[in-house]
């Protein structure tokens, strides 16, 4: 029996990946191969495809940063000549290393994620690149270590990039401190902004449960982001969504 127009209607909705193999936003996966195969991939750095190939193996490999933002990432660094970042959400490293290999050999990361056995997959590549020194790895919540670092007056305003790739109902509680540790002129990236297209599905389309869960969380991160006086935002559409906001108070 042929579908009615609502069930197509309802198809039609569905948000959250099917069978890509990335989370590109893009509609054509030939157009989205592309530009890895011209832009991406002849540039990646020998550990970040190492690092890559094995993520894909893991079954939980949708959490990894996706090679062409990583490379917008790295770019991003050189551009504003960072030193001192931060990224809350490491899994198994890529936008970690990717950030390592673009800071200078006196560059620091401090990473923070609540699974060091996800990061400890990616180390011995990390460690390979020759990167490692550049990197300070937190196990545990990122919230009470960003208080912490909040009481020390010579951290705030002390950092040049934040990247966040972590749980996404902290997304908001994460910017109200980094906010505050970034430099007048740093910048702070957010990923999954655009949250697999839900941002504009109908209250009642048929999302995907984890979809579901954090779209309510994005949304409010979005509202926020786009109405603080104290930023400049960019939200592109590369990955699943970035947004990147610039420091001016």
């Amino acid at each position: 029996m042929a579908a009615t127009n609502n069930e197509q209607e309802q198809e039609n909705q569905l948000i959250g990946h099917k069978d890509l193999a990335h989370k590109s936003l893009l509609q054509s996966d030939a157009l989205y191969q592309y530009i890895l195969e011209t832009s991406v991939f002849p540039r990646e750095h020998e550990s970040l495809k190492e690092l890559r190939e094995m993520t894909e193996k893991h079954p939980r490999n949708l959490m990894a940063t996706p090679p062409d933002e990583g490379q917008l990432v790295s770019m991003l660094l050189k551009l504003i000549n960072a030193k001192n970042t931060i990224e809350i959400g490491v899994y198994t490293g890529y936008s970690l290393l990717s950030t390592a290999l673009a800071l200078p050999h006196d560059g620091k990361v401090l990473a923070m994620d609540v699974n060091r056995e996800y990061y400890e997959l990616g180390l011995p590549i990390i460690q390979k690149a020759g990167v490692e020194h550049k990197i300070d790895f937190r196990e545990g919540p990122a919230l009470p270590l960003l208080d912490q670092m909040l009481k020390d007056e010579k951290k705030k305003g002390s950092f040049d990039f934040v990247f966040v790739d972590a749980d996404k109902n902290n997304y908001l509680n994460y910017h109200k401190r980094v906010i505050e540790l970034v430099k007048i002129g740093g910048v702070i990236g957010y990923d999954n902004t655009l949250w697999c297209g839900s941002v504009v599905a109908p209250p009642n389309a048929p999302l995907k449960g984890y979809i579901k869960q954090f779209r309510g969380d994005i949304m409010e991160l979005n509202n926020y982001l786009a109405n603080d006086s104290r930023i400049e935002i960019c939200q592109i559409p590369i990955g699943d969504g970035v947004t990147l906001c610039r420091r001016i108070i």
